[in-house]
């Protein structure tokens, strides 16, 4: 597929994608959303990528779904364009690699959709966070609704959901939306340096991570822990790499992943 909105450069084992569209401030639209589907099955089939970066062009990460765009569906469109978005997030989430999103500015509606939809955020100060769906007589789209109160708890993720108030960067950390705060000069520095610690351990002890972890979060602690125990002892014996690492440290030497 020829890309338009989205920009890679792949360095290190390290994808960093960046949204372009900057005079929509990013806005999320269906080329976007077939885009990404398209950059998320390239992705997959990279065995040397190790982690992706998300980030926006200018002044926004995304400020939210394209309105000129939504304005004239119907119900039935309504609805299509949800699960368009859902679907697409949700895939971005079933990545085996882990996906930062490194939020640069506005992280609006779609665009705090999509931030949570990655595995982990990295905010600059200036960065500034809502989701404002209800000003215009809309609730969010693209699973807002079911992620924020996952991450946040269900009063602080109310309390954003029904105001439609727009928090800034120290606010989104306080409450674990994101999970660092950097000035707006070192945040892809920061998002790659996090993202090649994670790329510099076991390769398929971090993607196992990442799939138990969401897996449990959807079942019960009971049903989490016997994953958990399957996926770790998937890691042992000759030829996995939890026996290298293991041996290298007993060498004190680098493990070859």
């Amino acid at each position: 597929m020829e890309y338009q909105i989205l920009k890679t450069e792949i360095k290190e084992g390290i994808a960093v994608v960046t949204i372009s569209r900057p005079k929509a401030m990013n806005a999320l639209n269906t080329r976007f959303f077939n885009e990404m589907d398209a950059l998320v099955a390239e992705i997959n089939n990279k065995k040397d990528v190790r982690a992706m970066i998300i980030t926006g062009e200018g002044k926004a990460f995304v400020a939210g779904a394209d309105i000129a765009e939504m304005v004239d569906k119907d119900s039935d469109g309504g609805v299509a364009f949800s699960r368009l978005g859902q679907n697409t997030f949700s895939s971005l989430g079933k990545m085996s690699i882990p996906v930062i999103a490194a939020i640069n500015g506005f992280a609006l509606g779609g665009g705090l959709e999509l931030a949570m939809s990655c595995d982990f955020r990295i905010a600059s100060t200036k960065a500034k966070f809502g989701q404002p769906e209800v000003s215009l007589g809309l609730i969010p789209g693209y699973a807002g609704t079911q992620r924020l109160p996952r991450l946040v708890g269900m009063g602080d993720a109310l309390y954003l959901l029904m105001t439609a108030d727009m928090i800034g960067a120290e606010d989104a950390l306080r409450i674990g939306l994101v999970q660092k705060v950097v000035e707006p000069e070192e945040l892809m520095e920061t998002a790659t340096k996090v993202a090649g610690t994670i790329a510099s351990k076991g390769p398929e002890a971090v993607k196992k991570v990442k799939q138990v972890v969401r897996q449990g979060m959807e079942t019960s602690q009971a049903e989490g822990e016997q994953l958990e125990a399957g996926q770790f002892g998937s890691l042992f014996g000759e030829g996995k790499q939890g026996k290298e690492g293991m041996q290298a440290f007993l060498e004190k030497r680098k493990p070859e992943w």
